[in-house]
């Protein structure tokens, strides 16, 4: 059994771990706005561990697919004040972030996981996150936000994303980052269209076995789920739920999601009557 190395904690990953979600930002594609001051993060944050999150993470760059840049100072200005005060909460605090700047400053505010869409590849990365001994998720992305839902294609989606995973799995523990701090994440919608996403959520349990790392999996409220059903991002929480389901059943060590407590509730009645 796996057990990951996060900062100040050590999640043993016996079960599905559910990540909640707080987006300190103006323009994220589901709750932008909604909890973009530090005391609303602050509250929101707390109704999350209360619901049963075992892990926050927190992002102040949307990275929806044309979201617009935001500065490094912005950045940190959001997301340093929400690391310090979350502290208390004993769960560990995540930060998604592409930008070795800011991983660093949420580093020194005490931040336990890197959360990177970019899999630090930005210059220096590697080495702020391998100082830190914190714990790394490293995600798989075709081109960037603004532009990265144009187009893609691929010639095998699950070769290529493996391939490209177990490649920074590599230079990660090359760098000084144990194995035992990796988490990967196929970034599902990250460059992807539905077909992509898919073949990636049906190949999970090959991936993980392939990769040797535990899966970190997204699919909370995403346009997969909307092309899939025809709803609107407020309205797609029952599809969030029952994928975050089905990527537990298929072997993703921890799920990330919007709505942590139907999610906490549904894994509780899967790993009852299993």
């Amino acid at each position: 059994m796996h057990s990951l190395q996060c900062g100040r904690f050590t999640l043993t990953l016996d079960r599905p771990q559910v990540m909640g979600i707080l987006n300190v930002t103006p323009d994220s594609f589901s709750d932008g706005g909604s909890f973009d001051t530090c005391s609303k993060a602050v509250a929101h944050a707390e109704t999350l561990v209360s619901q049963g999150a075992d892990i926050i993470d927190i992002g102040g760059e949307s990275t929806r697919p044309g979201a617009e840049l935001v500065s490094i100072e912005d950045e940190i200005a959001r997301v340093v004040p929400v690391i310090a005060a979350l502290k208390s909460l004993n769960v560990p605090l995540s930060i998604d972030t592409r930008r070795p700047a800011v991983m660093l400053a949420a580093l020194d505010a005490g931040v336990d996981l890197i959360n990177d869409i970019a899999a630090l590849e930005g210059e220096g990365a590697l080495r702020v996150a391998a100082k830190g001994n914190v714990a790394v998720c490293l995600m798989h992305m075709k081109g960037e936000p603004r532009t990265m839902q144009v187009a893609p294609e691929y010639d095998d989606v699950v070769a290529e994303v493996t391939s490209y995973l177990a490649t920074r799995r590599d230079e990660a523990e090359q760098a000084g980052i144990e194995r035992s701090r990796i988490l990967l994440d196929p970034g599902f919608g990250f460059g992807k269209n539905l077909a992509h996403n898919i073949a990636l959520f049906n190949a999970m349990p090959q991936m993980r076995e392939a990769l040797g790392c535990p899966l970190l999996i997204g699919v909370s409220r995403k346009s997969m789920l909307g092309q899939i059903t025809g709803r609107v991002v407020s309205d797609r929480m029952a599809a969030s739920v029952a994928a975050a389901l089905l990527a537990a059943q298929k072997g993703a060590a921890i799920v990330r999601v919007h709505d942590v407590r139907e999610t906490v509730d549904a894994l509780k009645i899967w790993q009852a009557l299993q």
